[in-house]
């Protein structure tokens, strides 16, 4: 099955998947910029959400619902990898990010985030609906609480072993508000585990964003809605920019965010890019810098839910809104790369630096969830935005992840019931399936 796709415009007549059906392809394309084919690599996923390339070819994957599955040359083991802790899976939580530590080829050490599950809210203990907007609450509240970790283990070869949490955020929320938020994981050049939380709805825990839907993303103590820089075994650096600051979390790197759904290191600069979820509008690719603020729930580009401008009263209310909303800026905070509006929900996001698609080389790849496809942007020679082109959308699936592997190709997960992880070939060198 062909069609041609050039730019954003899909040229053939084919039709391709049909909202979570996936065909078993190939499917050959030619953009403006490259002829490519995507094949199935393998399927009988389950809501995938994040994959690390092992030596020798190996590829670990993690479903949200909680398991860790591994694919041995090309095919999927239909037996779940052993190691992974209780994992609190409910609406969009569950099991999330992974990464490889740096010297993993000597210490087998491999990371995952993950919803933690908490104990039960006692009878008559404060819920967090309480103090939102009523339409905030959520109808099958059962007391249930969470948070976020990152926890590690070695690798021996079929399990993760000597499974420890290194990190509890303390980011507790109970499911009296949509507490869905992702956690993404990263290694810096300098070593670090970089840990974005979310903090989407949860209100800060005193002040003026007490009763501020995201409210949290502003209180410096706690550790929603912030990104965190932390020591591979969890610690915290004494360099990071708050250490020994009253009242911040010295773990705290960056804060201000919503849903934090994708994370990569910048290929030349080392510089750390985020993809971001927003509300109505306002999803964002950012790059974080120490110590900055990236203004949620108080500045933003377009809508809040509530059909106000993010930051306007109708927003968050009286107390934490702001008359100037309108304007979209703060002085003090940090503006977005790049922005969508209205959303299109991103989600994993990598550089491609590689010699397979020598004309794809420093093009950010965005996996778009919401607008279902994958988006490539590219760069001019002043770093400022320049093409962007649309690829997959014709397979109508939501894309959870993109990621380089070490051959150079470019490695998608479909975020389905039936979900797939698929990968892109240059025509030129590809062969027949």
């Amino acid at each position: 099955m062909v069609s041609l796709v050039l730019g954003t415009m899909l040229v053939g007549s084919a039709q391709r998947g049909r909202s979570g059906a996936l065909e078993d392809g190939p499917w050959s394309y030619r953009t403006a910029d490259s002829e490519f084919r995507a094949v199935v690599v393998a399927k009988g996923l389950s809501h995938p959400w994040s994959l690390a390339f092992l030596p020798g070819g190996d590829v670990l994957v993690t479903e949200r619902a909680g398991r860790l599955r591994i694919i041995r040359n090309g095919v999927l083991d239909p037996k779940p990898v052993a190691g992974v802790p209780q994992v609190y899976a409910n609406r969009l939580d569950g099991l999330m990010d992974l990464a490889l530590h740096p010297n993993f080829a000597d210490n087998k050490l491999v990371y995952f985030s993950y919803g933690k599950p908490g104990p039960d809210l006692a009878p008559g203990a404060e819920r967090l609906a309480s103090r939102l907007p009523a339409n905030l609450a959520q109808r099958t509240a059962t007391g249930k609480t969470k948070t976020d970790a990152v926890a590690r283990g070695r690798w021996d070869g079929s399990a993760l072993v000597d499974v420890k949490d290194i990190f509890v955020a303390d980011n507790w929320v109970d499911d009296s508000i949509a507490t869905s938020s992702a956690v993404r994981i990263v290694f810096g050049r300098d070593g670090m585990l970089y840990m974005g939380l979310g903090a989407p709805n949860a209100p800060a825990a005193s002040g003026r964003y007490a009763h501020s839907r995201g409210g949290r993303a502003q209180d410096p103590g706690n550790d929603g809605g912030k990104f965190l820089r932390l020591r591979d075994d969890g610690t915290v650096p004494r360099d990071n920019p708050f250490v020994g600051k009253p009242g911040y979390k010295p773990e705290i790197y960056t804060l201000g965010h919503r849903n934090a759904i994708g994370l990569t290191v910048h290929p030349v600069t080392g510089a750390i890019w985020e993809s971001e979820n927003g509300p109505a509008d306002d999803d964002e690719i950012n790059i974080l810098k120490p110590g900055a603020n990236y203004g949620w729930p108080l500045v933003g580009f377009g809508r809040d839910y509530s059909g106000d401008f993010i930051g306007g009263v109708g927003a968050i209310g009286e107390t934490a809104g702001r008359p100037d909303a309108h304007t979209m800026y703060l002085p003090g905070m940090e503006p977005p790369v790049l922005f969508w509006a209205p959303t299109v929900a991103p989600g994993g996001i990598t550089f491609y630096a590689g010699d397979r698609f020598p004309k794809w080389n420093g093009s950010l790849f965005v996996a778009v969830m919401k607008g279902q496809r994958v988006e490539r942007i590219g760069f001019n020679e002043k770093g400022w935005v320049g093409r962007r082109e649309w690829l997959l959308d014709d397979l109508k699936q939501r894309i959870r992840d993109v990621r380089q592997g070490p051959d150079g190709l470019l490695y998608i997960l479909t975020d389905e019931d039936a979900g797939a992880l698929l990968r892109l070939e240059p025509l030129a060198t590809a062969q027949p399936k």
